[in-house]
């Protein structure tokens, strides 16, 4: 009988979607306030509880009103997150070309994701659990505002006083699709280093996934967890910190920068 009511509630719950009209969330284009440029930096990944998973290089290089970037993490147990992005930034941020390597024991499968940000066209090619290999194309009508591979820098070129923003996000699945990022700023919190006190602006990012689907996904414990960013605001805008998931479904990770450590020499 309790099999049967909860049938019935989520069958209910379903018919209530479909009939209800939906109200799409309205997308923004993020204009051009920093110009980006030159840029290498070290990362590290870890658990919250300050686990070291992983060292990472974050690499960018803007030839005109094109640039390339690229971040790529090595993992304590061979794991390899290869992330690899082309925009433009020519008055307004526009996503070209993006490209997802994932493999190895630290994620739940491994990935081979690819989207072209003019033509729409969506390719993945993954592992199920018994390791055989399977590819998945998609046509997407993708947005200008599509955010993969270029959320940081759309935060350094969002005002911390602006209201709620909504970009889009073509999900690197196994069955590509594109979903919407809510980003709220949360207001300032501080940090320190080497005894000097700044504050970073503080942005939720909360995945909108929409239709019947994102009615259904939290009853059913698939709804993506929250990712929370900080970004140093000023005259130069950097990436501080963020904690989220790495992918669908995975643990949520703390990203921050990591400053060279040298090997003690005798005093000269």
């Amino acid at each position: 009988m309790p099999g049967r009511i909860l049938h019935t509630s989520l069958a209910l719950i379903l018919t209530c979607v479909v009939v209800i009209k939906a109200v799409p969330l309205s997308s923004e284009v993020i204009p051009v306030r920093y110009r980006e440029g030159l840029l290498h930096g070290f990362l590290v990944l870890s658990t919250i509880e300050g686990d070291v998973l992983a060292y990472g290089d974050l690499t960018q290089v803007a030839t005109g009103d094109r640039v390339t970037l690229r971040l790529v993490f090595h993992f304590k147990d061979g794991s390899l997150h290869d992330e690899a992005t082309i925009y433009s930034e020519r008055g307004s941020f526009r996503l070209l070309k993006y490209h997802l390597i994932q493999k190895g024991p630290a994620f739940n499968r491994s990935m081979d994701f690819s989207l072209d940000g003019s033509t729409g066209k969506a390719t993945a090619r993954y592992s199920e659990d018994d390791g055989k290999e399977k590819n998945a194309d998609e046509q997407l009508k993708v947005p200008p505002d599509v955010a993969n591979g270029i959320t940081i820098t759309l935060l350094k070129n969002i005002s911390p006083n602006s209201p709620q923003i909504t970009l889009s996000y073509v999900a690197p699945t196994p069955k590509p699709r594109l979903i919407k990022l809510v980003i709220t700023p949360q207001g300032e919190d501080s940090f320190s280093f080497a005894g000097s006190t700044r504050k970073a602006t503080h942005f939720v990012l909360k995945v909108d996934i929409g239709g019947v689907a994102g009615v259904v996904a939290p009853l059913i414990g698939k709804q993506p967890s929250d990712t929370h960013i900080w970004i140093l605001g000023g005259e130069a805008p950097a990436f501080v910190k963020s904690e989220g998931a790495l992918y669908v479904g995975g643990p949520v990770w703390r990203i921050e920068l990591a400053s060279p450590v040298w090997p003690k020499t005798p005093q000269r």
